[in-house]
């Protein structure tokens, strides 16, 4: 029998739902596969390391709990990637995998990649390819080196695709559609029977704003972040804000005020920010994920940035870019309530059929064993 030694990097709330699917279907494939066995070790970096940001995702998720937990925390983007480089590298150095995955754009991707391509190991990067086209973003910055530095690229679409073919690598790459849709399918019905934020919060269906702020490039410009609040404060209803760790630090070094419509709550865990998602009338966001949770979900979807990475969902018209300008955000609103379950509907597909893990697991044994 055939063994494969993953080691997989994570540290960051989108990491650890990605993971929790590809721990999944190693389980489903070691079930039905006797020549091939695969061993996942989790290396956790500790770059979220607020519980609901970080350890209830494991306990909600079902993911195995990390073989270790590196602890390193906040700080500079150059010490915490520093910090994870040395780190990584003892731990790899100890396990000695056959191969290390890597998932989405973190600094925890970044030093996983940088940490194993100098060790000779092949890295596998679950969601390669995606570009902003802005590299004063931390986020891009990572993406486009770790794809560089990657053996198996896993891309969850076709222009993905065709921004490593643009950067001239074609060697190793594959579409197989969006793990995080995988999660969502699992998770959507879990958290539907098992989550009582609603009643918690006292909220009604579609009675609701739902909005996240946690990009560096909002929380950390006076003038955009204000910009976002001042818009907030012009809409007539409520607003539930999950208060990302950046964002509360924020709010609280900087003299800006926070209107009475304005709802902020703690982090939540993964079954609960569906749950807030799937009963929203419109989402407001800056991150990735969440844009196309709310387009899974069929809730029409406002980018609190001036560029996107998932491109077709603009290009579907259920996600509008409209940057941190006040003006825009409000008649975004009313735009987004014209944005029909029926528009939604007719451009699903979009990112696989949920069953990327699977042919993920499927390449890296094919791959190893070649």
């Amino acid at each position: 029998m055939h063994t494969i030694k993953i080691s997989a990097i994570v540290g960051a709330r989108p990491q650890f739902i990605k993971a929790a699917a590809v721990s999944r279907a190693i389980e489903n494939f070691n079930s039905e596969n006797k020549d091939v066995q695969l061993i996942e070790r989790i290396i956790h970096t500790g770059q979220h390391y607020d519980e609901n940001m970080s350890q209830v995702f494991f306990d909600q998720l079902n993911i195995p709990h990390p073989s270790v937990n590196l602890e390193v925390g906040s700080g500079s983007h150059g010490q915490q990637t520093g910090q994870m480089l040395e780190k990584i590298e003892a731990e790899l150095l100890i396990e000695k995998p056959d191969i290390v995955m890597i998932y989405g754009d973190t600094n925890s991707t970044l030093a996983g990649a940088i940490s194993a391509a100098k060790m000779h190991i092949p890295v596998a990067h679950v969601e390669a390819g995606l570009r902003s086209f802005n590299r004063r973003m931390p986020e891009e910055i990572n993406r486009v080196v770790a794809d560089h530095l990657s053996s198996l690229l896993f891309c969850p679409t076709d222009t993905s695709v065709k921004n490593l073919l643009n950067e001239g690598i074609t060697k190793g790459v594959h579409q197989i559609g969006d793990v995080m849709y995988d999660s969502m399918l699992f998770n959507s019905k879990l958290a539907e029977n098992s989550s009582d934020i609603m009643t918690r919060l006292e909220l009604d269906a579609k009675s609701y704003y739902l909005a996240t702020i946690h990009r560096a490039e909002n929380t950390d410009d006076e003038q955009r972040f204000n910009n976002i609040l001042t818009a907030f404060s012009k809409i007539d209803g409520i607003i539930i804000l999950p208060m990302h760790p950046r964002t509360r630090k924020t709010l609280r070094n900087r003299p800006c005020s926070v209107d009475s419509n304005l709802r902020v709550i703690d982090p939540v865990p993964y079954l609960d920010m569906l749950v807030l998602e799937t009963n929203a009338s419109v989402i407001l966001t800056d991150s990735g994920g969440v844009q196309k949770e709310a387009y899974w979900l069929g809730v029409p979807c406002i980018t609190l940035r001036n560029e996107t990475e998932w491109i077709e969902l603009v290009e579907a018209g259920v996600n509008q870019i409209v940057g941190t300008d006040i003006s825009r955000i409000l008649n975004a609103i009313k735009q987004a309530e014209s944005v029909t379950h029926r528009k939604l509907e007719q451009t699903s597909g979009l990112y696989g059929n949920g069953h990327s893990t699977e042919q993920i697991l499927q390449i890296i044994a094919e791959y190893e064993s070649a």
